[in-house]
C-alpha cells in the first residue's frame, strides 16, 4: 500500500469518526445543513473536473469559483425570499408574487422528480458496476427498488427519517472526500518538493464556446434551494443560516478539489467528461483511491436523491398550503421518479430539468427584486439591481448555456 493510499484511508477514518458521531447527527443545525449540502455535492462532484478542464483547461478552479459565486447570488435571493416573501405568502399575498411562486414551484417540482430518478439510476449503475454488471434493465430494476424503498421510508418516518439516511451518506461522503483531498494535497507537496510538479497547456474551448459551456454548468452546484422547503421542521433563521453553511462548505470542497486534480488532466483527459473518467485519472494515487472514489460516488448519488426527495415532498406540502401531507408528497415524488426511470429517455429529460432549475432561480430572483423595491424598512434598490442582473444571467444561461455532457 502506497503512502498516498495510507493517508487517504487514515484521514477518511478520522473524519468519519466526527461526521458520524451521534451527537453531531442529532444537532438541529447540522441536520438542517445536511439536506442542501447533500444535494449540492451530488453527481457534480466527480463530473466537474473533466468537464471544467475541457471548458477552461488549467483555469478550471477559477471557473469553479465563478460558478460558486453565481450560485451564492442565487442562494442569497432565495434566502431573502425565505425571510421576506414567505411571510407575505402566508397573509394577503400580492398577486404578482403569488403567480411567480406558483410557477417557480411547478418548475422546481419537475426538476426534483427528474433529479431523484437520475441520481438513483446513477447510484444503481455504480453499485452494479462494482459487481461487474452493466445492464440497463437491471440498473432500472435496482433503481426502482431503491426509489420505492426511500419513498415508503419517507412516508413512514417523515422528514427526520430521510435526514438520517442523508446524514449517514453525507458523513461517509465527506470522510472519503477528505481522505481524497489529503492524498491529493500530499501528492502535490511531494511533486513540488522534488521539482516534478508542472502544468502543461491543455486544449479547451475558447471564446464564445467557452462562455456557453460555463453558462451551462451552473447545474453542477445546484441544490441549495432545498432549504426553502424545509419549513415544516425548521424555522426561517435556521434554514437561512444552514443554507449559507452548506454553500460555504461545498464551495471550499469544490474549489480545492478542482485545484488539486488539475495536474492529473495533463495528456490524459478523455474526449468527454464523465462520472467514471475521474476514477481512471486518479489511479496514480494508489490502488485504494479508485474504490474510495466509487464509494464516494455511490454515497453522493444516494444522499443527493434523498435530499431532493426531501425538497420535493416539502415543496409539494408548501405549494398545496399544507393540504397535501408530507408523506403523500414523498410517495408522489417516488411515483413520478419511477415513471421517469422507465420512460427510456431520462438523459434527455435531465437536460430539461437543468433548465427548470434555472427557470426557478430566475423567478426567485424576480421575486426578491420585487420585494426589495417594496416601500418599507426592507426596501433596498441596490439589492433589487443585483437580483435583476442575476435574473438576466439566468435568462442568458437558458438561451446560450450548453448542458454538461457526463
Amino acid at each position: 500500500m502506497t503512502l498516498l493510499s495510507v493517508v487517504a484511508i487514515a484521514v477518511a477514518c478520522l473524519v468519519a469518526v466526527v461526521a458520524l458521531n451521534p451527537r453531531l447527527m442529532r444537532a438541529p443545525l447540522w441536520r438542517a445543513t445536511v439536506t442542501p449540502l447533500a444535494s449540492i455535492i451530488g453527481s457534480g462532484f466527480l463530473v466537474a473536473g473533466p468537464i471544467l478542464a475541457h471548458a477552461t483547461g488549467n483555469w478550471a478552479f477559477l471557473s469553479m469559483a465563478a460558478l460558486c459565486v453565481v450560485a451564492y447570488v442565487f442562494g442569497f435571493a432565495i434566502r431573502r425570499n425565505i425571510a421576506l416573501v414567505e411571510p407575505l405568502l402566508e397573509g394577503d399575498t400580492p398577486r404578482a408574487l403569488l403567480v411567480l411562486e406558483r410557477v417557480s414551484e411547478f418548475a422546481l417540482a419537475f426538476a426534483y422528480f427528474v433529479s431523484v430518478a437520475y441520481y438513483l439510476n446513477l447510484f444503481a449503475a455504480f453499485v452494479l458496476r462494482g459487481f461487474g454488471i452493466v445492464d440497463e434493465h437491471t440498473t432500472r430494476t435496482v433503481s426502482s427498488a431503491v426509489i420505492i424503498g426511500i419513498g415508503i421510508f419517507g412516508a413512514v418516518r417523515g422528514l427526520h427519517g430521510l435526514e438520517t439516511i442523508e446524514e449517514t451518506a453525507v458523513g461517509i461522503k465527506l470522510s472519503l472526500i477528505s481522505g481524497l483531498l489529503s492524498s491529493l494535497a500530499l501528492a502535490a507537496f511531494m511533486a513540488m518538493s522534488s521539482g516534478t510538479f508542472q502544468l502543461s497547456s491543455m486544449e479547451h474551448a475558447t471564446g464564445l464556446g467557452e462562455i456557453r459551456v460555463l453558462l451551462g454548468l451552473i447545474i453542477l452546484v445546484q441544490g441549495f434551494e432545498t432549504s426553502r422547503y424545509l419549513g415544516a421542521s425548521y424555522d426561517r433563521p435556521t434554514r437561512i443560516k444552514t443554507m449559507r453553511y452548506a454553500q460555504w462548505i461545498s464551495t471550499i470542497i469544490y474549489i480545492v478539489f478542482i485545484l488539486l486534480i488539475t495536474p492529473y488532466f495533463q495528456g490524459a483527459l478523455p474526449e468527454k467528461g464523465g462520472e467514471t473518467a475521474i476514477i481512471d485519472l486518479l489511479k496514480p494515487l494508489g490502488t485504494f483511491v479508485p474504490p474510495l472514489l466509487i464509494i464516494a460516488a455511490i454515497a453522493s448519488q444516494l444522499s443527493a436523491a434523498v435530499a431532493d426527495m426531501n425538497g420535493a415532498g416539502g415543496m409539494l406540502h408548501h405549494a398545496t398550503k399544507n393540504r397535501l401531507p408530507l408523506f403523500a408528497g414523498y410517495l408522489a415524488t417516488a411515483g413520478v421518479a419511477l415513471l421517469i426511470t422507465w420512460s427510456g429517455n431520462i438523459y434527455e429529460i435531465i437536460v430539461l430539468a437543468s433548465k427548470a432549475f434555472v427557470i426557478y432561480y430566475a423567478l426567485q430572483c424576480i421575486m426578491a427584486a420585487l420585494v426589495a423595491l417594496r416601500p418599507g424598512p426592507n426596501r433596498n434598490v441596490a439589492l433589487a439591481v443585483l437580483f435583476g442582473l442575476a435574473t438576466l444571467l439566468a435568462i442568458a444561461i437558458l438561451a446560450y448555456g450548453i448542458p454538461a455532457e457526463a
